[in-house]
């Protein structure tokens, strides 16, 4: 039988093998990510020969993330399901891409239901099209990030010295959205807090941007396979105008170097966040799909 436990640092190594065999793009498959919000779904995670697994349960469903890696998929399958019989629990796997589907339908043929969630949905944008704003569908954003050239304002990559400052412009933000009542914020700055301690260890790359010496905006990414860098955290003052392009145009210019692809992530169903990350032209979604296991 399988056994899950809590992740932690010292996984970074044998993660990070396995998740690189798969080379997959979407913002679950990420060391740094699958830590710092474990506390959102009470994720564990297992290891199975050379795939990694990672698991969430609620009171009818054992939650199963498309596992990264590589092998056997039937004897997989076959052990995860047996983990959910255990359990007494149906079976779901997430995070299901077109290539994982193929896979699915091959070993369980029509014992399955499939539910697509547009709000999982990642982002995915050309890198140059974020570092350049080139051509009129980015005529509005480029006029949007001039507005930050009112202000005295510097951009620098992130280092040690930024920690106390950005968290500290974190917890402000938090406190103004009445954080306490709203467990996904909660659970954010838990997050923040496991990036910053961590942000060497996971290989993190981060940029800030003062305002007459003043945290204004900082962001954390990493490079999240061979050609993509991936941006976990994006923070600005929302009152500067400008100001949010202005922190992913030059994070993207410094972090994104010799990569093709930046995968904002997904909008979580929310409008604002959606029509932002819409704003902005991506040149594909990774859709993603919950395969229930009848």
């Amino acid at each position: 039988m399988l056994e899950f436990r809590e992740i932690n640092i010292d996984d970074r190594d044998w993660i990070n093998k396995l998740l690189k065999k798969s080379d997959f793009m979407g913002c679950e498959y990420s060391f740094a990510n699958n830590m710092a919000w474990r506390r959102m779904n009470d994720s564990t995670i297992s290891r199975l020969n050379d795939f990694y697994i990672v698991k969430s349960e609620d009171k009818n469903y054992v939650y199963f993330t498309f596992p990264a890696g590589n092998g056997d998929y039937q004897d997989l399958f076959d052990k995860l399901l047996k983990y959910s019989e255990y359990k007494n629990k149906k079976m779901v796997i997430t995070g299901v891409t077109d290539y994982g589907l193929s896979i699915i339908k091959n070993i369980f043929n029509n014992q399955i239901i499939i539910k697509k969630f547009d709000s999982n949905s990642d982002y995915i944008y050309l890198a140059e099209d974020l570092i350049y704003l080139k051509g009129k569908k980015f005529h509005k954003k480029r006029n949007h990030l001039s507005k930050i050239n009112n202000y005295n304002w510097e951009f620098h990559p992130m280092t040690k010295n930024d920690f106390d400052d950005c968290i500290a412009f974190s917890t402000v933000s938090y406190n103004n959205k009445n954080g306490y009542d709203d467990r996904s914020s909660v659970v954010e700055q838990f997050a923040i807090h496991t990036y910053f301690t961590y942000f060497d260890e996971m290989e993190l790359s981060g940029g800030v941007i003062t305002i007459d010496g003043q945290v204004k905006a900082f962001t954390i990414g990493e490079q999240l396979n061979s050609n993509t860098l991936c941006v976990h955290i994006e923070k600005a003052d929302p009152d500067i105008n400008g100001l949010y392009p202005a922190i992913n145009n030059e994070f993207v210019k410094y972090a994104a170097k010799g990569l093709k692809y930046v995968n904002r992530e997904e909008d979580l169903g929310i409008e604002g966040l959606r029509q932002a990350k819409r704003s902005y032209n991506p040149i594909f979604m990774i859709d993603k799909y919950n395969i229930y296991i009848k």
